[in-house]
């Protein structure tokens, strides 16, 4: 053994404990260094030019350009919710089944209580929790509506063809 070496136990790999956090680390740190060196990050866009930083420290500038990059928009549950109330009737009518619908209401329900019991954040919140059964009755009446809507656009459509198909079953008889 020369006198450079250091000792066997050195190199032993159960001598240090490492958890899974300190071994991802090293890993990264390997990987990283390994693309330096085979000069994965020579000539990256970008490069050289200075970082679009605030005047002022701002902890959270990467979450607001991420949110700017992305055009990503988070409101305050408030807002939220006056939202998700307007668009409530046009989601129930693409469905198909009082379930789904009744499910729907439920859980739009749920958003509004759970909002309700937390600290305001932002403007107070105003929206209140649907009455399942009403807003069921009118989704089946605004269903209603549409399907005799549209049986008396295909009825004003038809007697058109069943004329033509009378007229051909009449003459094949003949």
């Amino acid at each position: 053994m020369a006198e450079t070496d250091p000792p066997p136990a050195f190199f032993n790999p159960y001598a240090v404990a490492i958890d899974e956090e300190v071994a991802i680390a090293l890993l990264a740190d390997m990987h990283v260094r390994k693309a330096i060196e085979r000069g994965d990050f020579d000539n990256l866009p970008g490069s050289g030019k200075p970082l679009d930083m605030p005047d002022r420290h701002d902890p959270d500038w990467w979450l607001k350009n991420l949110l700017k990059r992305e055009r990503l928009v988070l409101l305050p549950p408030s807002i939220q919710l006056r939202q998700e109330d307007a668009a409530l009737d046009e989601r129930l009518d693409e469905m198909w089944s009082e379930a789904d619908v009744r499910h729907e209401i439920e859980e739009f329900n749920r958003h509004v209580l759970r909002g309700r019991y937390q600290l305001p954040a932002g403007p107070p919140l105003v929206t209140m929790p649907r009455d399942v059964e009403a807003t069921i009755a009118a989704w089946a009446s605004r269903r209603a509506r549409r399907s005799a809507e549209a049986r008396a656009r295909a009825r004003a459509d038809a007697p058109d063809e069943r004329r033509h198909r009378r007229r051909r079953v009449r003459q094949r008889r003949r």
